[in-house]
């Protein structure tokens, strides 16, 4: 960034954006959630086969298994105790605790409910290799940012609580051959995903003070929208209509 004349006051793209603004920047990304890409839009609308549905269970049962080893590693790399208290809560949420079976056995009931045979599920037999090559790049960036980028990382839950709430109320109608209480996933994480966006995006505007930073931070929530944008560009090749 150029440097400024004595009394010369820095330029409005210099300066950083207040907390609002700069809230409002992370929302406007929503535009490239991957709720718009063809595949998810033609699955909302009833569109998709069952064998499709089964690939995009199988595929994105990969990226459920692999969001407590993306939480792990932003623990381990976080120094701050209550950050750590409040974070942590997202791996028991997806791994289970007490009685509480967790998101990955709801999203493995959801296998069950589409026919998804759970061995097969298990197996990751399914898995197209775009999926897991995106996958494991999110994890890999969670293990070598500092976290609070990985935090940052986070924030396409932004825009998650709609996406769970219109599976909720379309798919009955549009896929009626799957079982209602497969649905379990969709329905929990409409409150737990609010939670977890006010933590993440806490620690993000907190952290991110100067518009550089600012904008590092836009660039890495770009990155997680691409990681699920590709996800759905594997899929969609790897279970054609």
């Amino acid at each position: 960034m150029p440097s400024h004349g004595a009394g010369t006051p820095p330029s409005d793209a210099a300066l950083p954006w207040t907390r609002e603004e700069f809230e409002a920047q992370l929302r406007l990304k929503g535009s490239a959630y991957h709720v718009h890409h063809p595949f998810h839009v033609k699955m909302n609308q009833g569109q998709c086969s069952p064998e499709q549905i089964r690939g995009w269970v199988a595929c994105r049962f990969y990226y459920q298994v692999n969001i407590p080893l993306k939480d792990a590693a932003v623990l381990s790399n976080c120094p701050d105790r209550e950050v750590r208290r409040r974070w942590v809560l997202r791996i028991l949420d997806h791994d289970g605790y007490g009685d509480n079976e967790g998101g990955i056995e709801s999203w493995a009931r959801l296998g069950d409910a589409v026919g998804l045979p759970r061995a097969e599920l298990l197996s990751m037999q399914h898995v197209a290799p775009g999926v897991k090559f995106a996958v494991d790049a999110y994890v890999n960036f969670a293990r070598r940012a500092p976290w609070q980028e990985s935090v940052c990382s986070s924030l396409t839950e932004l825009f998650a609580t709609d996406i769970h709430r219109q599976r909720l109320a379309s798919w009955p109608e549009h896929y009626p051959w799957i079982q209602p209480e497969g649905l379990h996933y969709f329905r929990s994480r409409v409150s737990l995903a609010q939670r977890d966006v006010e933590h993440g995006l806490e620690v993000t505007l907190d952290y991110f003070k100067t518009r550089e930073q600012q904008r590092r931070a836009l660039d890495i929530l770009q990155f997680k929208l691409d990681i699920l944008w590709s996800m759905l560009d594997a899929i969609d090749k790897a279970f054609p209509a």
